[in-house]
């Protein structure tokens, strides 16, 4: 990664059905130097990922429409290789095993702290920037 790649802002789309939850996060990434952007509909996020691309995606699983299992399920297979971290309620071994088997690259139970939140997006965007191009 250059210098100038480092310094922009990675995109943050956060897939939420709970406005309050996704404008805290939403906020908490921009103070924090990030760009970030809220969904509460799987079916809107899927069209907004294809049509912006953000770094990384922020996924809750319970969405209207469309679930984040499936949401997740269909990005992947699209080939898209976008980061996924899925933020849920759900916190069993059953259901973390369930969110990697369909494409999360990482994992992060309700309720959660917004500093190990930032911690793992920032770490995700990084290990993307890192992979080398073929």
């Amino acid at each position: 990664m250059n210098s100038a790649s480092a310094a922009v802002a990675p995109s943050v789309l956060v897939v939420d059905d709970e406005p309050v939850l996704s404008g805290t996060v939403k906020n908490y990434l921009e103070r924090a130097g990030m760009s970030a952007q809220t969904c509460g509909d799987g079916l809107v996020a899927l069209d907004l990922v294809r049509a912006t691309a953000p770094d990384v995606v922020v996924l809750d699983l319970g969405l209207p429409r469309l679930d984040g299992l499936e949401l997740c399920r269909r990005l992947r297979q699209a080939g898209r290789g976008t980061p996924v971290l899925m933020l849920t309620a759900r916190d069993t071994l059953d259901d973390k095993l369930k969110g990697y088997a369909e494409g999360a690259d990482d994992y992060l139970v309700k309720p959660f702290d917004l500093r190990e939140l930032e911690v793992r997006l920032r770490a995700l965007c990084r290990e993307r920037s890192d992979t080398p191009s073929v």
